[in-house]
């Protein structure tokens, strides 16, 4: 979703603060807070997607507060808006390690919040960031259940120089989301003419497209609804990725890991890779400090937003972004999700009820094309 938010899209998107390898990439230097729209971003779209009743929230952008950048990192080309949720999906079978193997239908959570998801807005970047258009509206989730869990995460070798599976299905518009390979998957832009396409396969695995979008984002994993855990309960969750990316992603991107939680609303992100400059800052984010997390350190941001786009916590108009950026790029691995989650905890960002953890492409204009022949989200329970 967005607002102004941190790191490349704002310096580092709008509000939040930290980036992933992989959110919806290129860095600017971080611009000046934007105002938070859920579609585009202020400089940045936020994630569009206004709050509705319901289940889970369609695709919500998310909104980054303004404030200071905070330093360590480059600062990130413009900041990014947050894209738009997927309505949660009713227990899939999910597989463990591999798709396909040993999955056990997930639980079927409560119906989803509503609101939207997204990535975060981030005001108009300085340097390699554009401004973002306004963001359109989002449209309400439909309450689903959640989406089953998966086998034991792997931390095993990735396969990095895996090709995309055969055949795929093309998904392609404004708001839309489903469910395929064992995960759920959504696809969110803030601009109705424009191309915006997902296409998804039998496995762990997707693509996507974008051409003329203030704010794209496309991304797949576990969608756990509104069932009341924190995330400690699902025990290890964990994304095993490759990806290989072409063309352009304006003034802002991000490849990594999404998500949100309720009680407190916080909608996160894990940035691997960007389109951009990395590392970079998550404009107007406060440092919390620097772990090491699967070989690389990380900086952890945290802010607060704003949004018109709404959030995916019902009745909430101002929530936490936190971030964790990778100093170092990388398009093939592991991401072990659970231990960003820990330490953001041990940094006093503190997390509440798991919506969703998924692996996250965003971008914020250009025309370009990203391939993740290996993309799967785990838990071990």
């Amino acid at each position: 979703m967005k607002t102004s938010h941190p790191s490349q899209r704002m310096s580092v998107a709008g509000i939040l603060a930290i980036a992933i390898c992989g959110c919806s990439g290129d860095a600017g230097t971080g611009g000046s807070g934007g105002t938070n729209s859920s579609g585009g971003a202020t400089s940045q779209p936020g994630n569009g997607g206004s709050v509705g009743s319901g289940g889970q929230p369609a695709t919500g952008g998310r909104s980054a507060a303004g404030g200071s950048v905070t330093t360590g990192g480059t600062t990130a080309a413009g900041g990014r808006p947050g894209s738009g949720g997927a309505t949660g999906v009713g227990g899939v079978t999910t597989s463990g390690g591999t798709m396909g193997t040993g999955g056990q239908t997930g639980a079927g959570g409560a119906a989803g919040s509503v609101g939207r998801d997204g990535g975060p807005d981030v005001p108009a970047g300085t340097g390699g960031g554009g401004a973002g258009g306004a963001a359109s509206g989002g449209r309400t989730g439909a309450g689903g259940a959640a989406t089953g869990g998966a086998t034991t995460p792997t931390t095993s070798t990735v396969d990095c120089s895996a090709t995309l599976p055969s055949g795929g299905t093309d998904h392609c518009g404004q708001n839309t989301q489903g469910t395929a390979g064992g995960l759920s998957w959504s696809l969110w832009s803030n601009n109705v003419s424009s191309s915006a396409c997902i296409t998804t396969y039998s496995t762990p695995a997707f693509s996507a497209r974008w051409s003329g979008n203030n704010d794209f984002l496309a991304r797949i994993g576990l969608e756990f609804g509104n069932s009341g855990k924190t995330y400690d309960q699902y025990g290890t969750i964990a994304a095993q990725f490759s990806y290989k990316k072409t063309g352009t992603a304006g003034g802002y991107s991000y490849i990594g890991i999404y998500g949100w939680s309720t009680n407190p609303c916080v909608e996160w992100y894990i940035i691997d890779d960007s389109y951009g400059t990395m590392p970079f800052n998550a404009y107007g984010g406060t440092l919390k400090g620097t772990v090491s997390i699967d070989g690389e350190s990380y900086k952890l941001f945290s802010n607060t937003t704003t949004g018109s786009g709404g959030s995916r916590c019902t009745g909430v108009s101002s929530w936490g972004q936190f971030w964790s950026i990778r100093q170092k790029a990388r398009q093939c691995g592991t991401i072990t999700i659970s231990d960003h989650f820990k330490a953001w905890d041990a940094a006093g960002m503190k997390m509440g009820n798991l919506l969703e953890a998924k692996i996250l492409v965003e971008t914020g204009g250009g025309t370009g094309n990203i391939d993740f022949p290996v993309a799967n989200v785990t838990k071990s329970q």
